[in-house]
């Protein structure tokens, strides 16, 4: 190994120094190499296991009093490839992440134009609602019976843990599927995006958490921008505003609930979200046909395939099953990310859903009311980064 010091007017080399020691160099070679103790049968001075690399060299003027000052470091072979996989592994996850978080918007976006589309042509939310949930139970069954997802093993306490969690969903969906059959999808969202201000008002005086003052800054622009949103909204429903606010509260107190029932519990974020589809289905059924009943299910259903022809089977299809895969996907992403990023990750789709419904629906917006809009998301992606 050969390590080459380089000073302005005079050059020299390690190997010089260790192959020249019988010369008359004014300098021993044990005055700057690492220091080894002798050992029976081992001559040299350099150990050749590991490569030497010389860091930093200080020489002085050469005179017989002066001095050189060596740092050395020997690199492990080992560690070397342990930083090569390190790397490779942290880019895959960020690929992998990226997948999740790019099919995660695209399922949701595909959710709520054909969930606006069904709601149009058949305005009965508590049954759309539990299409929904039951289209999303019946193909997690399906998936258990053939393996093709592994059984979640539960018990008893898993169930009662996760009842009062499956009431807020059950609550929180309805109350959203409610809004947008009464108001523009890109309206719902923007009220929805207000859901950081519930979690944080529910939180302090319902559990007496505390927050820093950023936090509490960044509601404001977050309150401000929905109500101005709210005001200039063309076709403001009573309704669907309650709906989307109805929705906020409740999915608030689900992620309450899931956080203090599920701590401890190993159950995968697919299954974990397949179970609670279950639930919520079982609890939602009974409501829905004494809110609705098959009679108007069934005369409304007449009237839409007469409107729309056989497509709206295929409408009602689609919003069911991207309803459960956007949200199986949702889950599963919580599974390897965190909840930052995750809260993150929900701004950005909501700001894909606005837009993309805006464009496909034509909706009329005023520019009061798309100001109102981004500066309610920003509000939420600062909330976002106050709670870091």
């Amino acid at each position: 190994m050969i390590s080459l010091v380089r000073q302005p007017s005079i050059g020299i080399t390690v190997s010089d120094v260790v192959l020249r020691q019988k010369h008359s160099n004014p300098f021993k070679p044990q005055s700057f190499l690492p220091s080894r103790e002798k050992k029976p049968q081992k001559s040299s001075l350099v150990s050749m296991e590991k490569p030497l690399h010389l860091a930093s060299i200080a020489v002085g003027n050469f005179r017989r009093n002066d001095s050189m000052k060596c740092k050395s470091y020997e690199s492990d072979k080992s560690e070397v490839e342990g930083d090569a996989g390190g790397t490779s592994s942290e880019a895959a996850k960020k690929a992998k992440m990226g997948i999740y978080f790019a099919t995660w918007w695209g399922l949701n976006v595909v959710f709520n134009i054909y969930n606006k589309k069904v709601l149009n042509a058949y305005p009965y939310p508590w049954l759309t609602s539990t299409l929904s949930l039951a289209c999303g139970s019946l193909m997690m069954l399906i998936s258990w019976a053939t393996r093709i997802a592994e059984t979640p093993k539960t018990d008893l306490e898993f169930w009662k843990s996760l009842f009062p969690v499956a009431v807020a969903h059950t609550i929180g969906h309805v109350a959203a599927t409610v809004s947008m059959s009464k108001v523009a999808v890109s309206f719902t969202h923007i009220i929805k995006s207000g859901e950081p201000a519930f979690s944080v008002l529910v939180s302090r005086f319902l559990l007496g958490e505390t927050f820093p003052v950023s936090v509490y800054l960044s509601l404001i622009p977050i309150i401000g921008g929905c109500a101005l949103a709210a005001v200039t909204e063309l076709n403001f429903n009573m309704i669907g505003f309650m709906g989307a606010m109805i929705s906020n509260v409740a999915f608030v107190l689900r992620n309450i609930f899931s956080k203090r029932g599920m701590k401890g519990k190993s159950v995968s974020g697919m299954n974990y979200y397949a179970c609670l589809s279950i639930l919520s289905l079982a609890i939602l059924t009974p409501f829905a046909i004494a809110v609705e009943g098959p009679h108007m299910w069934a005369a409304g259903w007449q009237t839409a395939l007469s409107q729309i022809g056989p497509q709206f089977v295929w409408w009602v299809v689609a919003q069911s099953v991207f309803y459960h895969l956007y949200n199986q996907v949702s889950y599963m992403s919580l599974d390897e990310i965190s909840p930052l990023t995750f809260s993150i990750g929900n701004t950005m789709k909501r700001i894909s859903v606005i837009v993309s419904s805006i464009i496909i629906f034509h909706t009329p917006i005023q520019p009061n009311n798309a100001l109102g809009a981004a500066i309610a998301i920003l509000g939420t992606f600062l909330y976002s980064q106050a709670k870091q």
